[in-house]
């Protein structure tokens, strides 16, 4: 976990999240490499308290959300790595850096196994690379739940680069893919918009976009996984529609 968590935080750093975490490092213990400075501190701790509370509480307080609003990648990056670790032991870090219960995976051949059942069928339906490149690491977890919040950040994340906007969810969608009411073309079109079918196309899909932040970004995001059910085949189904919006928004056209 040391070793995982090593890039959340610079050398400098390292001393005021300590104290933010109730923890001291050893004076005699300090010095590089960070991973080592953050091991000796957090085993000195747990080794005196028998138990893992201050892993936890360093955990949070490295990867508050509000240290990365500059750097949301490596946030993301980091919660990946430190949530493999967590996971077997039944506990992952949201994107609100707050933890909820997971289902533990007992081994690394466990989720290996569970992940490559889940692949396997992904992959027979032909789903866009970007889709799996999204959600590999929960899909060894077989973590449901934070594959449903990754694959539809993979979505917001094509539409604000095809688009060049920032935001996310209908705020994001409206002013990218909105038709405009004086009749003049939207900022990234799906088709010609020639006609009333193409144009009632381009609002459909637009329509999904929206429907797909609201229903599945927004509750994943903002409310932990044993309050909201993800099960296999919803999974599965929402990383398909991930999968067609991948590929509409590959062959959209920015017209402004």
């Amino acid at each position: 976990m040391a070793k995982a968590i090593t890039d959340a935080a610079t050398h400098a750093e390292l001393p005021s999240l300590f104290r933010d975490a109730g923890l001291e490092e050893p004076a005699d213990l300090t010095g590089p490499p960070k991973w080592q400075r953050i091991f000796n501190t957090l085993a000195v701790r747990q080794n005196a308290t028998g138990t893992g509370n201050y892993v936890m509480k360093f955990i949070q307080t490295a990867l508050q959300p509000r240290r990365f609003v500059e750097r949301p990648k490596d946030f993301d990056g980091l919660c990946e790595q430190v949530n493999r670790l967590l996971a077997f032991r039944g506990w992952q870090l949201t994107s609100e850096g707050k933890f909820a219960a997971v289902s533990n995976a007992q081994t690394v051949g466990e989720a290996r196994q569970r992940a490559n059942r889940l692949r396997d069928e992904l992959e027979r339906r032909g789903v866009h690379q970007d889709v799996l490149r999204f959600c590999r690491e929960e899909l060894l977890q077989e973590n449901y739940f934070h594959a449903v919040l990754e694959a539809t950040k993979s979505v917001a994340d094509k539409l604000r680069e095809k688009s060049g906007l920032i935001g996310d969810g209908a705020d994001l969608v409206q002013p990218a893919c909105g038709l405009p009411k004086d009749g003049s073309a939207p900022l990234l079109a799906f088709n010609t918009l020639r006609n009333d079918s193409e144009r009632s196309e381009h609002k459909g899909l637009g329509n999904l976009l929206t429907g797909l932040f609201g229903t599945f970004r927004n509750p994943t995001a903002h409310a932990p996984k044993i309050s909201w059910s993800m099960n296999e085949q919803d999974a599965l189904d929402l990383l398909t529609m991930a999968s067609f919006l991948h590929r509409r928004l590959d062959t959209a056209v920015r017209r402004l």
